[in-house]
């Protein structure tokens, strides 16, 4: 079940509610917003007493039965949309955002004309990988600590926040600690005691779809990190494994409305990993925003055919700075700023 607390009410009276659900059997689980603190009221309700007498206490503000599996992140819990406090900047609400950079960090001068490129042209946030999941071993495994510290650096200069990718529990505070949003990739989606590590540092988290990941698989990775005291989620579509290969990945842009429907968290699209294709990046960043995206996450190289990683999908700083002309009419057209 989900219980609502009104807003501005002491803690004595939240530590309060908090007994009573567990006096009643239920395991509490706190997320505090900007304006309400929600709590997730974890078990069975079908054989546990019902917390519905709560609703008598001047603190509480609603108390709503759930019995889908993802509780959390549903659309239940929380009737309206969630947003995501990235220092400066709310994503979720009528600003429309778009995250860029590189795919991998590959050095400082790469980076700086990168950062400085994008944020000229209208991005809001910095991403770039400094560790780097590679189907080879062979292949370029990312800078590691040196790499975060260059996107530190970039953000200092441009003032963008920045987004980087999680690979292994041991760099979560590491990586915590230089980065304003983790991003946990799609090879990871899954892994569930890295959501856990990664929600515990309490910065925002990007969870990208699995390749092979079904809507609700992906929805109860996302419970990983709302039942760990982190609210401040994003679900990012980046293309699943179909049997067409023209493209990369197949860009599931149904995803939008769907997730949308089920969960109040935003909702982010990358088609630079979605289609693999820097000559289809445009038109699919134009349909994700028509169908009510929240932010793009999109892949800038200075010099793509010389990327150390995924270059064909990267987009020329030239291209990107067209790209945010041509998708202004789109968010426009949304509503969005």
């Amino acid at each position: 079940m989900i219980v609502v607390l009104k807003p501005n009410i002491s803690k004595e009276q939240e530590s309060s509610v908090l007994s009573e659900i567990e006096k009643l059997g239920y395991k509490p689980h706190v997320m505090r917003g900007v304006e309400r603190t929600v709590i997730g009221a974890i078990g069975d309700e079908r054989t546990h007493k019902t917390l519905e007498s709560l609703l008598t206490w001047k603190q509480v503000e609603s108390v709503m039965p759930i019995q889908k599996r993802y509780k959390l992140v549903s659309r239940e819990a929380h009737t309206k949309d969630s947003y995501v406090k990235v220092r400066q900047h709310f994503i979720g609400n009528k600003k429309f955002h778009v995250m860029a950079g590189p795919c991998s960090v590959e050095s400082e001068s790469q980076l700086m004309k990168t950062a400085e490129a994008v944020s000229k042209a209208g991005a809001t946030i910095l991403r770039g990988g400094a560790f780097k999941p590679r189907t080879s071993p062979y292949e370029f495994q990312g800078l590691g600590e040196k790499g975060l510290k260059l996107l530190a650096k970039a953000r200092e200069e441009t003032g963008m926040p920045i987004i980087t990718e999680l690979l292994s529990e041991n760099h979560a505070d590491m990586v915590a600690e230089y980065s304003d949003i983790l991003q946990i990739g799609a090879r990871n989606a899954q892994n569930f005691q890295l959501l856990i590590a990664a929600a515990k540092t309490g910065k925002p988290i990007l969870l990208k779809r699995g390749m092979s990941m079904r809507i609700e698989e992906w929805l109860l990775a996302g419970e990983y990190v709302l039942s760990n005291n982190n609210p401040n989620l994003m679900f990012c579509e980046r293309g699943i494994r179909t049997f067409e290969t023209y493209t990369r990945n197949t860009l599931d842009l149904s995803v939008i409305p769907i997730i949308k429907q089920e969960s109040h968290c935003p909702v982010v699209i990358d088609p630079s990993q979605g289609s693999g294709r820097s000559d289809l990046v445009t038109a699919m960043c134009k349909g994700a925003v028509a169908m009510g995206a929240d932010a793009l996450l999109i892949e800038v190289h200075p010099n793509p055919i010389e990327a150390w990683s995924d270059g064909t999908q990267q987009v020329s700083l030239d291209t990107f700075s067209r790209l945010v002309e041509e998708i202004r009419p789109f968010v426009e057209a949304a509503g969005r700023e």
